[in-house]
């Protein structure tokens, strides 16, 4: 009742400031929570020093809660390196679904790194990385849905989740963020996710929009948003990992031409009673079982994280720890991409880590770098008619591949653009990193909506993960509209 009353009381706080400007939003907003809420007044805690880190941290970080229905959702805060009153505010969260922010602070867009070459066991130690997003954006790292990372619910029914519904948390979790830190209100906002967060990022797009439109307080500054490698229409994406089979030679030209011919060039949910084409589906399947579907140039080896038939991989995993998470250098022939996840594991579920980042006590008693076991419907297909909506309205947007990635193919990504209708601005061409080559990208517009299309030059899935200081050049021109 009292949560209800104070949302009701925020729209006429909000809807005076803005028409006298000499009353502080903040600090109405404060003494607000601080009647309503007195045990709750402040809905993060900054985190000062981490273990494994030597001394302060270099940047403000804060962690905490949000309260959504009966979910408690989990954040991760970094403020701009650079001008935080200025800089754009991004909300950034990983695919999955079930894969925790931690991923995208750690491994691909934050100021922190494992040390992985010399790492000899007990809490991994942290490093300062300098190529990070945050040099020039305050950026908000989500754990979502409900049930990933440090999320957790107080009811055993709330885990129960979808893809809209997550979509509907995702936004009802960024209006309550804000309304608690008034001072980015004004920042332009953007948000961003990859892999399968593709399918629920355009529609936490759209929800801003509507609620935008309908006059919802706080406005939200939406500028734009960013999608690495993003799961956006499953006939096109299943259909574009044979295509992408046939161009990097993994399978022959008359293969191909065979497939194309008998299957219709349609690939996806074929039905075994298609025995012909079912039979030559098969046949490929067999062909690229042992490619790294995450990067073909890469070796396939064990998942950092529990599969879905049990944990059998995971096991295998933490058998060999000890030697498998040691860098190329040390052990070239066993090292492989995915088992630097296994440090995550081992810091996360420290209990002075935990206590570090104020983690509930008890709420989390196995963290996990991505939670495949969640109770999670994955009912939306495609959200290209999201994307064409999006593009009638005058937004900023990334879209990037990484041009090794079978998961989700480049050509996939390709093909659902044109499918928008946009008029090119800048054609294919690339685009350089201290002279070299970083990747290819091209550029469309439609009407105010402006579309940056980019690959990574020799990237995987998350090409932050393989490029990572390409990614951070790609990253830093877009959000300054200079060109790639």
């Amino acid at each position: 009742m009292a949560e209800k009353q104070y949302n009701q009381t925020m729209k006429y706080v909000i809807k005076f400031t803005e028409k006298n400007n000499w009353v502080s939003l903040q600090l109405l907003v404060f003494l607000l929570v601080l009647f309503f809420f007195p045990h709750v007044v402040s809905p993060g805690q900054i985190v000062k020093t981490l273990p494994g880190f030597d001394g302060e941290l270099p940047f403000t970080l804060e962690t905490g809660y949000i309260t959504v229905e009966e979910s408690q959702l989990f954040y991760y805060f970094i403020e701009s390196e650079g001008n935080p009153k200025e800089d754009p505010l991004l909300l950034w969260y990983s695919g999955g679904p079930g894969c925790s922010a931690f991923n995208g602070l750690i491994y691909e867009i934050g100021p922190l790194a494992f040390n992985i070459t010399e790492y000899e066991g007990g809490t991994p130690t942290l490093e300062y990385y300098p190529y990070s997003w945050t040099q020039t954006s305050s950026i908000l790292f989500l754990d979502a849905p409900v049930g990933t990372g440090f999320s957790y619910a107080t009811n055993l029914s709330a885990y129960s989740t979808s893809d809209t519904k997550s979509a509907a948390q995702t936004y009802a979790y960024l209006v309550k963020w804000l309304i608690d830190h008034p001072k980015y209100l004004k920042n332009q906002l953007f948000i961003g996710a990859d892999s399968y967060s593709g399918i629920t990022a355009p529609i936490v797009v759209q929800h801003i929009l509507e609620g935008n439109a309908v006059g919802e307080r706080p406005r939200l500054n939406l500028k734009g948003y960013i999608l690495g490698c993003p799961r956006t229409d499953v006939i096109i994406n299943e259909n574009s990992k044979i295509s992408y089979s046939h161009r990097m030679g993994l399978i022959s030209n008359e293969l191909y031409e065979e497939t194309k011919i008998t299957c219709n060039a349609n690939y996806y949910d074929v039905d075994p009673n298609q025995a012909e084409c079912f039979e030559i589906l098969q046949k490929i399947a067999n062909l690229i079982h042992d490619i790294n579907k995450n990067d073909i140039l890469e070796p396939k080896c064990t998942w950092a994280s529990p599969d879905q038939n049990g944990g059998t991989d995971r096991r295998s995993l933490e058998q060999q720890s000890g030697n498998l998470i040691l860098s190329p250098s040390k052990i070239p022939e066993m090292w492989c991409h995915n088992f630097n996840y296994a440090l995550s594991y081992i810091w996360a579920n420290d209990e002075s880590v935990q206590q570090a980042l104020y983690i509930t006590e008890g709420t989390v008693k196995d963290w996990k770098r991505c939670n495949k076991n969640l109770d999670y419907t994955l009912h939306v297909e495609t959200v290209l008619d999201v994307h064409k909506n999006l593009s009638s309205y005058g937004l900023q947007v990334l879209v990037y591949n990484g041009d090794h990635d079978l998961t989700i193919p480049n050509t996939g990504t390709q093909d659902w653009i044109k499918l928008l209708n946009l008029t090119i601005v800048s054609d294919w061409r690339p685009w350089l990193v201290d002279g070299e080559v970083g990747g290819y990208t091209i550029k469309y517009s439609k009407t105010g909506y402006r579309l940056t299309y980019a690959t990574v030059l020799g990237a995987g899935h998350s090409p932050q993960e393989y490029k990572h200081r390409e990614c951070y050049e790609m990253y830093q021109r877009w959000i300054h509209y200079y060109p790639l």
